[in-house]
């Protein structure tokens, strides 16, 4: 690997996505701008991602990003293509423990599920993780339970 990705970006006139890297030989940091081309309101990140990945001129530079870090570039400009804002854009990669799940179109559901199972490889323990424990006991408080009407009023004697 010829080069090192330091930092990356986008760059929303012209659609761009910005590279600041490291060239491991001579150690001098720079910055490349790759255009976004043929990327519209309704293109597929994943695809589009995938795509700049292996393009031959920028292959080497991207070698050390990270997919799902172009894809997330690709859905920041997709949105501010729809006119969204970018704090909006960056809140839609924050997990919210409250948000109902059933209400997200496919293409959001399968990103917050990328999202949900890196943070659960990221805490997850194994067997050779110095700080396993084999059985590890938590006990949990029970929260009190809400009355219901329904449940104090039976007529059948249930």
């Amino acid at each position: 690997m010829r080069f090192e990705a330091k930092r990356c970006g986008v760059q929303f006139s012209p659609p761009s996505i910005v590279l600041i890297y490291e060239h491991t030989e001579t150690r001098k940091v720079r910055k490349r701008i790759i255009p976004v081309r043929n990327f519209s309101k309704l293109s597929d990140t994943s695809m589009a991602a995938e795509r700049l990945k292996n393009n031959p001129r920028h292959r080497d530079y991207l070698e050390s990003v990270s997919q799902s870090q172009l894809e997330k570039l690709h859905i920041i400009l997709r949105d501010h293509m729809h006119g969204f804002s970018l704090e909006h854009s960056l809140a839609s990669f924050h997990l919210d423990p409250d948000e109902d799940l059933n209400k997200l179109d496919d293409e959001e559901l399968a990103r917050k599920k990328g999202q949900m199972d890196e943070l659960f490889e990221k805490n997850r323990r194994r067997k050779d993780d110095p700080s396993f424990i084999y059985d590890l006991e938590v006990e949990f408080s029970k929260p009190t339970q809400e009355k219901c009407s329904w449940d104090d009023e039976s007529d059948d004697g249930f």
